[in-house]
């Protein structure tokens, strides 16, 4: 099994980070019912002002090859591309369990 962990760091102000994050959280959610090599995922939004990184999620596949299918999937591309405009960094982790 894979986990693929990704941080984002939105851009502007507390409120529209929030609705990014919130719309780009339920999208995401969705997707283990719409892509087959995805096993689950989970979203997280801070809530901890001492920091910067906004959402992180932790996405579970059989092995590393399905991390591309997940990540090249239509599904996933569209719920990616509510981040358009909004994303100031990200950090990503991928390791086998």
């Amino acid at each position: 099994m894979v986990k693929h962990i990704v941080s984002f760091k939105l851009s502007g102000s507390d409120a529209e980070r929030l609705a990014v994050a919130r719309s780009f959280k339920a999208a995401l959610e969705k997707l283990p019912e719409q892509i087959d090599v995805l096993r689950s995922i989970e979203v997280g939004i801070n809530q901890n002002p001492a920091e910067s990184w906004d959402v992180v999620l932790t996405a579970v596949v059989d092995k590393m090859a399905d991390v591309e299918v997940y990540a090249k999937h239509p599904a996933h591309v569209a719920a990616a591309g509510l981040l358009a405009g909004h994303k100031a960094d990200r950090a990503c982790v991928d390791y086998e369990f």
